[in-house]
Formats: C-alpha cells, sequence, structure tokens
C-alpha cells in the first residue's frame, strides 16, 4: 500500500477484522494495521494530535454507537479527514448502503464473501488499486 502508512481498519467483528489482517499478510502488505470497533472510535483516533494519518480506511457499514455511515458523514465535513481515500467492506448488498456511502464520497464499496479465498481477492484488487494510485 502507499509509502507504508497505517491502514485503518474500523470494523466492529473481530473474525472479519482478523480475516482482514491475514489476508493482508499473505499479500504481503506490510503496512500496520490499526483497528478501531466504530465509527466514533475511529474519529477519536483520526482526530488525535499524533496520528499518523492512514493512507487508506477500510470502513465496515453496520456497527454499534456509530455506524459506517454516520462516521462518512462526519469525516467528510471535516477539513482534516475528507480527503482521506475510504473503502466500504461490508456484508450489505442494499443497493441504499452503496447509493449513500459514493454520494458521501467513498472511493469504492466491496462485499465481504463468506469464502476465505474470494475475501483475499477482494483485499488483493484493493492492494493493487492503493499501490498504484497517486493520492493528493
Amino acid at each position: 500500500m502507499i509509502q507504508n502508512k497505517p491502514i485503518l481498519l474500523v470494523e466492529d467483528d473481530m473474525i472479519d477484522a482478523m480475516t482482514v489482517k491475514r489476508a493482508l499478510k499473505e499479500l504481503n502488505v506490510v503496512n500496520p494495521v490499526i483497528t478501531v470497533e466504530n465509527g466514533e472510535e475511529a474519529l477519536e483516533y483520526l482526530r488525535k494530535s499524533d496520528t499518523v494519518m492512514p493512507g487508506i480506511i477500510l470502513l465496515d457499514l453496520n456497527m454499534p454507537r456509530m455506524n459506517g455511515v454516520e462516521f462518512l458523514r462526519i469525516a467528510k465535513k471535516d477539513e482534516k479527514l475528507k480527503q482521506l481515500p475510504v473503502v466500504i467492506l461490508t456484508t450489505s448488498l442494499e443497493e441504499v448502503d452503496r447509493i449513500d456511502t459514493f454520494s458521501l464520497g467513498v472511493a469504492g464499496y466491496m462485499v465481504k464473501p463468506v469464502d476465505y479465498k474470494q475475501f483475499v481477492e477482494v483485499v488483493k484488487a484493493i492492494k493493487m488499486y492503493w499501490s498504484l494510485s497517486e493520492l493528493p
């Protein structure tokens, strides 16, 4: 991924978080992965003065306290955070979720497959795109 910046994983399901980390490791991604469990924790982390901004945020939608859409509504209005690339990584197949998140400026929307090999392919696509992307 980009310049060894951290990856912020916003995911409340411990098994899904471990699966993402396992897939990244399998794909030789060496960026540190910072995991938080909901949108509130993500905002808290991102707003700390000593935080190294992530190169990408992998965001689940269905979380307690503050879900992914609520997080996006706040983050995309924040001058410090609005440029951060966000990829949705969710189980939601709902059209309204895709429409809402793209209207809030996400860079991508990926559905988590149940099969691990397919999951790795999804993470590989994210890695490939962000390895080649030029960010502002």
